[in-house]
């Protein structure tokens, strides 16, 4: 896990080494324990390391391999690395180093642009081919690992954030308008290749590009995910269905110790980071480092799920730490949370994860999370009822979406009003071929959009921020694969994730499983009072915000006048939805 940057520079120009050392350095979290850069005449490559696999220098990056005439600046973990590795060996290809990153060089070298199709794991990669002269880029499946770029007439820039883009200069921060849709009307879910600013896109998952010398760039869609019940799984039974699950995690979360330093589990207490414990105690994993995080009650709102994540530490003796937050602690690391987000996001358990992740650091460097089952398994409140959709885009928009388009009308000035992009986003997701019926159109598009652009680019913000990697064994695309298979009843059943809830009895304590529905929250973000209250309104009521001109001042100030009552159908604050993008504009630009 660590952050690439780099700097393509086309026809006859040089590369901006000044530009890379930028962004380079605002990067130094998701990378401490090492720096790196090559330049090779247009092309220069920055990498901040943060040692898990191989931690010998052999393994620095960014990589050279002078006998291919390879180089490359690389994000991520490739679980299946030392299977490739043998493979590659068996058709000639020796090896000086004893990681993953190598591995990838060699594997695009033998295999084409199709190697990508052969790796399991999350990554982000830029490859430059000396001979040719062509840049490669690539992410994996769902998006785990981001790569943020800016493309001019003059050059290509990349990194594994948007503020690190930024940092490199000569970059268009006007506000995009499509992005401004859909983070106040799709819960704040921005997808590729969009971002808040005009001009930083993030490159989309599942593909792999080529930027040729001049400037001219090809994308390839390398993965699609089907929904539907195949042949041979066509009368299985439940029994049948429960012990597949089992299986695919089970090789999943094995799939994820791979790391030559220790593997701990953030666990909330609920069904999904319980099994992974418990999953992880079947592989042998003894002296397990477990750790959960809670805040104090507001309006009878509970803060932590500390009761759960107690059994399930008791049960398999981890060595288990409790963080508790009061909210005089919160607020400042929340300005400091915000300073390190990767883009503008709006869930209230940001901070929460960004001071558990502080927390766990002091630990162990690699952590597994939860993240993924309920939209993979069908587990949020909007999934049942679209059994039964006659018409699945406005079902889906009506629970789903923050504002209306009318209402989003109200909230920006007009001069950022263009169309009802997030509903004309839905309705091509939607109409895509691969999903036929309105409830697995919805957990296709909860499971490549939202996920992607919310829990997981949460997850991935804010534990590199604490310079630690997470890693998310239900985002396995054999997990996708396989329970894109599974018939939707068999997973939304008795209120959702049956079939993961029914085979995870086999392997937890059933007090953990039956408890109602949680959460990982932090209240005083939902009903802003106090020093958060006055956080929002500084934000909004400034200069920098009224130059912006983002908000109708009318909307604005109705919000402050009650922002306990304005809150949105997935129980979110519309006041602080305007005050989170509007800080994070006057941090970062």
């Amino acid at each position: 896990m660590c952050g690439i940057c780099g700097e393509f520079a086309f026809g006859d120009r040089s590369a901006n080494v000044g530009a890379v050392e930028r962004m380079n350095a605002c990067m130094t979290r998701r990378g401490p324990d090492g720096a790196g850069m090559v330049v090779r005449n247009h092309v220069a490559l920055g990498h901040r390391r943060l040692k898990i696999i191989d931690l010998s220098e052999a393994a620095q990056q960014p990589m050279v391999d002078s006998d291919l005439g390879l180089s490359i600046a690389y994000n991520g973990a490739i679980y299946n690395y030392r299977e490739l590795r043998s493979e590659l060996q068996s058709k000639g290809y020796r090896f000086f180093s004893n990681g993953d990153t190598e591995v990838i060089l060699k594997a695009y070298h033998a295999w084409g642009l199709g190697f990508v199709e052969r790796l399991n794991g999350m990554f982000a990669f830029a490859i430059y081919e000396r001979d040719s002269g062509k840049l490669i880029i690539g992410r994996d499946r769902v998006g785990i690992k981001p790569f943020y770029y800016s493309r001019t007439q003059n050059e290509f820039r990349f990194a594994s954030s948007l503020p690190a883009v930024l940092k490199s200069g000569g970059v268009d921060t006007s506000i995009d308008p499509v992005a401004l849709n859909y983070y106040l009307s799709f819960h704040a879910v921005v997808p590729a290749p969009y971002t808040i600013v005009k001009g930083v896109r993030k490159l989309p998952p599942a593909t792999i590009a080529v930027v040729e010398p001049n400037g001219r760039m090809t994308e390839h869609n390398y993965w699609k995910l089907e929904y539907g019940t195949p042949g041979e799984r066509a009368g299985w039974s439940e029994d049948d269905w429960k012990a597949a699950t089992l299986d695919v995690l089970r090789r999943s979360v094995k799939r994820r110790l791979v790391a030559d330093v220790p593997v701990g589990v953030l666990l909330s207490g609920g069904l999904d980071s319980s099994l992974i414990v418990g999953l992880l105690a079947e592989q042998g994993a003894a002296g397990l480092e477990t750790f959960s995080i809670g805040f104090e009650t507001v309006r009878d709102e509970k803060g932590d799920e500390f009761q759960y994540s107690d059994i399930i530490a008791k049960r398999f003796d981890t060595s288990h730490h409790k963080l508790f937050v009061d909210s005089t602690k919160a607020l400042p690391a929340l300005i400091e949370c915000i300073g390190q987000m990767a883009e503008p996001m709006v869930s209230h358990d940001n901070v929460g994860f960004f001071m558990l992740s502080q927390e766990v650091a002091k630990f162990v460097k690699v952590v597994q999370s939860g993240q993924g089952a309920d939209e993979i398994f069908g587990g949020y409140h909007w999934y049942p009822p679209m059994l039964e959709s006659q018409n699945a885009v406005a079902d889906y928009l009506r629970v789903f979406r923050d504002r209306d388009f009318e209402e989003y009308k109200q909230t920006v000035q007009s001069k950022w009003v263009e169309k009802d992009y997030s509903a004309e986003l839905v309705q091509n997701h939607f109409n895509m071929p691969g999903a036929t019926r309105p409830v697995d159109q919805t957990l296709r598009i909860d499971s490549l959009i939202m996920l992607v652009d919310d829990p997981v680019k949460r997850v991935d913000s804010n534990t590199m921020a604490a310079s630690l990697e997470a890693r998310v064994p239900f985002l396995d695309h054999e997990v996708l694969e396989f329970a894109a298979t599974m018939p939707a009843e068999l997973k939304i059943r008795d209120g959702g994730k049956y079939i993961l809830a029914e085979a995870a009895r086999e392997v937890i304590p059933h007090d953990v499983i039956d408890r109602p529905k949680g959460y990982f929250p932090m209240p005083s973000l939902k009903y802003l009072r106090g020093e958060f209250l006055d956080f929002a309104k500084s934000s909004l009521l400034n200069d920098a915000a009224r130059e912006r001109g983002l908000f109708q001042p009318d909307y604005v100030e109705k919000l402050l006048k009650d922002p306990e009552k304005h809150i949105t159908p997935l129980q979110g604050s519309k006041l602080w939805q305007l005050s989170l993008l509007e800080h994070w504009l006057q941090t970062h630009i």
